[in-house]
Order: C-alpha cells, then sequence, then structure tokens
C-alpha cells in the first residue's frame, strides 16, 4: 500500500541520538546500575496536592467532553498566570488549552504555514522542530547559535536568513538543548524583524519558569507584536507534569479559533479531571515553581562547578531550562563515541549534541533531572572516564 508524501518529511535524522536513551532505559530495566541524564522529565512526582485535585474531580464525575478551546475557567487562569510573567494584560479569548506544548506548536504551524513557505529556527534546535515544519510542507532554514558566544542568538543573522519566502520566526527560549536565553534587546529586534517582514513570531516558552541569573523575557511582554506573536507554553517543566499532557497556545483570537477547529478533528477536547489539576496548579500550586527552580539552579551550579575543574572538559553554564551542554572536544572523542563509551565503561548516560545539530560534534547534553547523589556520582564517573581516555592516548603516542 502506498502512504502519504508527508510521511517522508516527519521523519527526523535527530532520533539517531536517542539511541543511547533507548538502550540505556533498556539496561535500566534489566537491573543495571546505569545513571539516566538523557531526557527532560524530572525524576520526581508530580506535587502530591495536585495529583489528588485530579483524583477529587474523577470522583466528582468529571469525565465527560470538554470546550475545544479548553475550559473557560483555565484558560481565565493561564492568561492571568501569562500576564504575571508578561508584565502585559493576556485575555481570555487568546488562550486554547491543547494536550502539551508539542501539539500546541503542531498546531499553530498548521494554521499558519503552506508548502513552499520557510521558517527560521535556531540550530542547534530541539529535535522535534524538524518534522512538524516538514509536515506543513514548509522548509526550515537554520541560523547557527556559536559556543564561543555561550549559543546566544545574533539578530542579525536572523536578519540574513530572511527571504521572501519566509513566513514565521520560531524561538526556544530558555533554549533546549543549550539552556541560553534571548535578552529583552534581543526580542525586540527579532520582533522589529518580523514586523517589517510581516511574519510570525513564534516562541516556545516551556522553561520560561526554570530560569537562573536573569528572568526570562516571553514575547508577550510587548504588546506590539500581539497581532503576529504565538506564545506556547505547558506545565511539563513548571510543574513536574511532563505526562499528564497540558498546554497552551497564546495568539490572536483568529489563530486561535482556527486551532479549535482543528482539534476538533483531533481530539474533541481534553480529559476534564486533566483540566481541574492544571487549574489547581496554576492557582494553588505557584510555589511549585519557585521550589523546581531552585531545585535546578542548585543542580546547575554543583555540576557545572564540578565539571569545570575536570581536565579537558568544558560546561556551558545555562541561562534556564534542566540541561547542560558538556564540551569534550579536547578529549578528541565524537559525541556519539563519548556517550556510547562512556554507558559501556561507566553507565552514565547523556545524549549526544548532534541529535540537535551536525555543528554539535563534540558537545552532550547532560539532564539535570536526576536526584543531587545520582547526579554527583554521574560526575565522578565522566571525569574519571575522561582521564582514563585521555591517559590511554598519552600511552599509545
Amino acid at each position: 500500500m502506498k502512504y502519504a508524501a508527508r510521511t517522508d518529511r516527519t521523519v527526523s535524522s535527530g532520533w539517531k541520538a536517542w539511541r543511547i536513551h533507548m538502550e540505556a532505559r533498556e539496561r535500566v530495566s534489566n537491573g543495571e546500575d546505569v545513571i539516566l541524564l538523557t531526557i527532560g522529565d524530572p525524576e520526581f512526582a508530580t506535587a502530591a496536592p495536585i495529583v489528588e485535585a485530579a483524583i477529587n474531580s474523577l470522583h466528582n464525575g468529571r469525565t465527560h467532553y470538554t470546550p475545544l478551546l479548553g475550559e473557560l475557567p483555565l484558560r481565565e487562569a493561564v492568561a492571568n498566570f501569562q500576564s504575571r510573567l508578561s508584565g502585559q494584560k493576556i485575555e481570555t479569548q487568546n488562550v486554547i488549552i491543547v494536550p502539551g506544548a508539542q501539539c500546541g506548536l503542531y498546531a499553530a504551524c498548521m494554521c499558519i504555514l503552506e508548502a513552499g513557505d520557510e521558517v527560521i529556527v535556531l540550530d542547534p534546535t530541539y529535535t522535534t522542530y524538524g518534522y512538524v515544519i516538514g509536515s506543513t510542507g514548509a522548509t526550515t532554514v537554520k541560523v547557527s547559535l556559536r559556543p564561543e558566544n555561550q549559543f546566544r542568538v545574533d539578530p542579525s543573522e536572523i536578519a540574513a536568513a530572511i527571504s521572501t519566502r519566509t513566513k514565521a520566526i520560531i524561538l526556544n527560549t530558555p533554549h533546549n538543548p543549550t539552556g541560553a536565553m534571548v535578552s529583552e534587546e534581543g526580542m525586540q529586534e527579532i520582533g522589529r524583524l518580523c514586523i517589517m517582514h510581516d511574519l510570525w513570531f513564534i516562541t516556545d516558552e516551556v522553561y520560561g519558569t526554570v530560569t537562573y541569573d536573569r528572568p526570562h523575557i516571553s514575547a508577550s511582554s510587548f504588546p506590539e507584536f500581539g497581532d503576529r506573536s504565538i506564545v506556547i507554553s505547558s506545565l511539563s517543566k513548571s510543574h513536574a507534569m511532563t505526562g499528564w499532557r497540558l498546554g497552551w497556545t497564546i495568539g490572536p483570537e483568529e489563530l486561535i479559533r482556527h486551532m479549535g477547529n482543528l482539534q476538533a478533528g483531533m481530539l474533541f477536547g481534553l480529559p476534564p479531571f486533566v483540566q481541574d489539576a492544571a487549574l489547581f496548579a496554576l492557582t494553588d500550586g505557584l510555589n511549585e515553581i519557585e521550589r523546581i527552580n531552585h531545585l535546578f539552579r542548585t543542580r546547575r551550579d554543583a555540576v557545572c562547578s564540578t565539571l569545570d575543574r575536570a581536565n579537558h572538559l568544558h560546561c556551558h553554564w545555562p541561562d534556564g531550562g534542566m540541561y547542560v551542554m558538556l564540551d569534550v572536544r579536547e578529549t578528541g572523542i565524537s559525541s556519539y563515541e563519548f556517550a556510547h563509551r562512556l554507558l559501556a565503561k561507566e553507565r552514565v548516560a547523556l545524549l549526544p549534541g548532534e541529535g540537535f545539530s551536525d555543528r554539535l560534534n563534540g558537545f552532550l547534553r547532560l539532564s539535570l533531572t536526576a536526584t543531587d547523589e545520582h547526579l554527583a556520582e554521574a560526575c565522578q564517573r565522566i571525569v574519571r572516564f575522561a582521564n582514563e581516555e585521555m591517559t590511554e592516548k598519552e600511552v599509545a603516542v
């Protein structure tokens, strides 16, 4: 049987890097002492009061269909939450509830992109962006983030990448995998480019509450971008609710209506008990944001301080997010080789940088989503592995 051509456009070469993760998961399931630092899923469970809110909702019979755009109280709570983050008033009619930020990005792209369009993204980029854009028939145009610039975006390079076919710019800030953030000045400059060239300005802000040395700047902080700004976020990182699949998209009212029509043919609303838990998280569980932020800041500082003291290793201290980019180029070992041998010898799983960009050979992404004890042990194993590899090289010479 023949399949649609779009199935070829939804395959991402970046999944090759996830073989390390899958092998490590299999080793863990077989009882091996493997420290898994490959994925952005916090090791701790969702806070008990949020879980109780869902259980109580189920007991109260909240098991029926819900509105396509999401239940009104939750949309209002998201609007208020984003208003606090951005300093600008967000209206409820500009919010749609979606099953996770990934679905929000996909649905938004389906509503604004067509075959022949170009979309500018940052390189390295999150694994799924390529096939989300490809599924619409549009083409990805990459703008490089350089380690010598701490992986921070240069708006002038975005300007140089704009063509007559450009339809949108997608920013991920704080950035996955590098943890770099776009400054207020950078957001303003990129937003002005969108106005000048009549482009959509899409920002993936799922890590917006996990920031360290400076505050997150949202695209929704700038009213002048309102008619072209699409902000995507979720509760996955802010409240450790990855498996709940609850996110939102904020954009012009007409876009929200189109996304609702799209969801009618896909989902027909999200589970009401999940929405009730999300409503509780956003109204009564705000202290979770501070707790999780402090936890990951402490982990970032400990991991980066330890690995930076090691020979032949260097950490890029992230501005936000749940990851550290580890630079192993001085070892002379490729990212894939380093990751495979580290897993085999020391039973630590890191994600090769090439999973996000061909430019990241020599870098690995280390997830901070493990206990403090496991992270400390993982750092010791990584340092030991690097030292032994370099000693073996010296002996061979």
